[in-house]
């Protein structure tokens, strides 16, 4: 009969676990937070984030509100090597380094993902990708902030910087008296028109069919978003993002195992013509 391994001989993973980083599933974006912001977006080093493009100038383009655990990040970030995209939480965030950018108000979860992010180029960088490449090393262009970003959007992202924002399972606030607290309002979005780039696109999905309807609803309205089609954006080559969107969330799979419905809704950032 062999004998039984101990725990310290099994191999051990860089990659985080979530049973070691326990949150609530949801913070109040109206809470104060000791947090420090940014006056402007160009006091902010994003080579500290993404010191594989420090030398590039490069500031973010897609955004991730709310990014959750990270796997949206995850999946985009080999589709798009040379994009820098970061996480960010609707409430508060700390910033850390990424190009698509995370914003996660959570404290244990923008923590996870910094840890998953920071394993994921640990692991993934191999001898074959020397200083001297030009293609940076997998995973570099991918960063997390924690902050409030129904407050504080403008103060890391400059006018028309972002040529994707996300807003992937958010929290539906039920009550009626919490409706002011959705992250699509008609108070939110002249602040993402401002930061995304004409032609850019948000991105909203959700589980909730009445929460579906309000963003939908309130982006019609607003003079400044036209709805796009899922069957024209991948006419445009945009199926490898729908596609993660749909089903590389830690949320949206939750949905697919609980053989839930999903809806989807994009709009494009209008151009202006001014006379």
């Amino acid at each position: 009969m062999s004998k039984r391994k101990r725990p310290s001989d099994q191999p051990l993973s860089l990659l985080p676990q979530k049973k070691h980083y326990r949150q609530r599933a949801h913070a109040n974006p109206f809470s104060d937070h000791a947090l420090d912001y940014p006056a402007s977006p160009h006091l902010i080093d994003w080579g500290e984030h993404y010191p594989a493009f420090s030398a590039s100038g490069k500031s973010p383009e897609f955004a991730d509100i709310g990014c959750g655990f990270g796997g949206l990040l995850v999946a985009l970030s080999p589709l798009f090597p040379d994009t820098l995209m970061l996480g960010a939480f609707p409430w508060d965030a700390i910033i850390n380094p990424l190009t698509t950018t995370g914003m996660e108000i959570r404290v244990q979860v923008t923590q996870y993902v910094e840890d998953r992010i920071a394993a994921l180029r640990a692991t993934s960088a191999g001898p074959a990708q020397s200083t001297s490449s030009s293609t940076p090393a997998s995973y570099q262009n991918v960063s997390v902030v924690r902050a409030n970003a129904m407050k504080f959007l403008p103060n890391f992202f400059s006018k028309h910087s972002l040529s994707a924002l996300f807003f992937l399972f958010p929290d539906p606030h039920f009550k009626a008296r919490k409706h002011k607290a959705r992250i699509i309002s008609p108070t939110l979005l002249a602040e993402y028109a401002y930061v995304l780039r004409p032609g850019g696109i948000i991105y909203t999905i959700t589980d909730v069919h009445d929460l579906h309807e309000w963003m939908k609803t309130h982006l019609e309205a607003f003079p400044l978003f036209e709805s796009v089609t899922e069957h024209e954006l991948r006419q445009q080559g945009h199926g490898p993002i729908l596609d993660a969107i749909s089903h590389s969330t830690e949320e949206g799979r939750k949905v697919e195992r609980n053989n839930g419905e999903k809806w989807l809704a994009c709009f494009r950032r209008k151009e202006v013509s001014r006379i």
